[in-house]
């Protein structure tokens, strides 16, 4: 390969807006070149090798070629290395001396993202992917009283576990999650309820009020997640509104390139909180993917968008938020339980914030508490690892997590993302105890 020296970049990975919106992004002729140019240095490098499939899977068809270059890998492998991808954004913020604004301007996850929506506009994505990836909707139908429980009893069966692999290809050993009827929404706003009015203290960086953004996962799947949080908050004093008519982020259905539909839920979701955060509040949301979306992902594919940058600069994750306050001397200390040693496991989307970690930070203030970080993929990822074709992939990327998990015979093990702390339950084993989300062990530890 030639070329110039492919020296990294010092400086602070930047990004571009993603221009989805023009003709030109969906030029597969350009995307084709795009792709091989991209996978020529990610081949000259390698240092992604052990994040996900994608690489591998790239790295493998090129040493199997006759000249062990890009140019000759079948273009059918391209499709699968972007199958590979689920966005995590690991390779881009840890990993690759080459991205922006280094010359080679390389955003491997963006790059994915562009193939995925070239691949959505000509209908690729199969109709169980559409489905997985519509979780509010899921979530409204399952949900349903008498309904939740007839698909949380099918779902238990093995029976059951093999009629949903047949048909919609979600592998019968994945952990997939149960459905309630009783909304997370509601049991947050009568935790909210509870607590004493109270004087607002804001700081130079937190108003002292928030609106929750529950999230699909938190009002059908996790409910017990969104009242934690408002538990918390209000013990320290902190006000919590819940959003009312929220849809989905929009994360789903980024990793299928549905874009269209994520500008839908944008143009339902950013007008209500920019109202809230007007209105004098900050926006917290217990999913680390749903505060990247937020964050990160929409203020790229709407650079212009005045709210959505609002939204971006108002939206925290739950234990930056409370940092936050702690900085400040707000945040109340008394402890009444210990927790002992605790296995917690950094989520992905959480570790891209580049907020560092500030889950550890706040449990570690807690008397009688260790905690044991682990940073790396649990291979959960979004709709990944409950696909049959990705399962095993998905096992083996999270098996140093299992093991560590194992090994340190922790009094709890918990995750960021309570997706990733079911798949470590997974390859835990049927004895294992259940993962604690860190807002549960929070709430533990001051006895509410």
């Amino acid at each position: 390969m030639g070329g110039p020296p492919r020296e990294g970049s010092l400086e602070a990975p930047t990004r571009h807006p993603i221009d989805w919106q023009s003709p030109s992004f969906y030029d597969e002729v350009a995307l084709g070149k795009e792709l091989e140019r991209v996978f020529d240095i990610c081949h000259g490098c390698r240092r992604c090798f052990s994040l996900c499939n994608a690489f591998p899977t790239l790295f493998d068809a090129i040493d199997a070629t006759d000249t062990g270059e890009v140019a000759a890998v079948e273009r059918r492998i391209f499709d699968e290395v972007v199958d590979h991808c689920y966005l995590c954004d690991l390779c881009f913020m840890t990993k690759c001396p080459y991205v922006p604004p280094h010359p080679f301007n390389v955003d491997f996850p963006h790059l994915m993202l562009r193939a995925k929506t070239v691949a959505a506009k000509k209908g690729r994505p199969r109709f169980r992917d559409r489905l997985l990836s519509s979780t509010g909707a899921v979530g409204a139908l399952a949900g349903i009283p008498v309904v939740a429980e007839i698909v949380n009893a099918v779902n238990g069966t093995k029976a059951g576990r093999v009629l949903l692999e047949k048909t919609l290809g979600v592998d019968r050993t994945a952990p997939i999650p149960k459905y309630h009827s009783r909304t997370g929404r509601s049991r947050a706003r009568k935790q909210a309820r509870r607590a004493a009015a109270t004087t607002i203290t804001p700081t130079a960086e937190t108003r002292g009020k928030v609106a929750l953004f529950v999230t699909c996962y938190g009002n059908r799947n996790e409910t017990a997640l969104p009242e934690d949080l408002a538990a918390v908050f209000a013990h320290n004093g902190i006000p919590v509104t819940v959003v009312s008519g929220e849809k989905c982020c929009g994360m789903p259905k980024l990793e299928l390139g549905d874009l269209e539909t994520i500008a839908r839920y944008k143009a339902e979701n950013v007008p209500r909180l920019a109202a809230l955060i007007a209105a004098g509040h900050d926006i917290v949301a217990p999913i680390p993917s749903c505060v990247l979306m937020f964050k990160a992902e929409l203020p790229l594919l709407f650079p212009d968008d005045a709210e959505v940058r609002a939204v971006a600069e108002a939206i925290f994750d739950p234990f930056e938020y409370l940092m936050l306050r702690h900085k400040a001397g707000l945040l109340r200390t008394d402890f009444s339980n210990a927790l002992g040693k605790v296995s917690y496991h950094v989520a992905c989307h959480l570790r891209v914030q580049n907020i560092g970690l500030k889950t550890r930070d706040l449990l570690r203030l807690i008397p009688g508490t260790t905690i044991e970080v682990i940073e790396r993929c649990s291979g959960h990822n979004g709709t990944y690892a409950v696909k049959k074709e990705y399962r095993a992939a998905s096992v083996r990327i999270g098996k140093p997590v299992v093991d560590r998990v194992a090994h340190a015979a922790a009094d709890h093990y918990s995750s960021d993302c309570p997706m990733a702390g079911h798949q470590i339950e997974s390859g835990l084993g049927n004895d294992a105890p259940a993962p604690e989300h860190p807002l549960r062990l929070l709430r533990m530890a001051y006895g509410l």
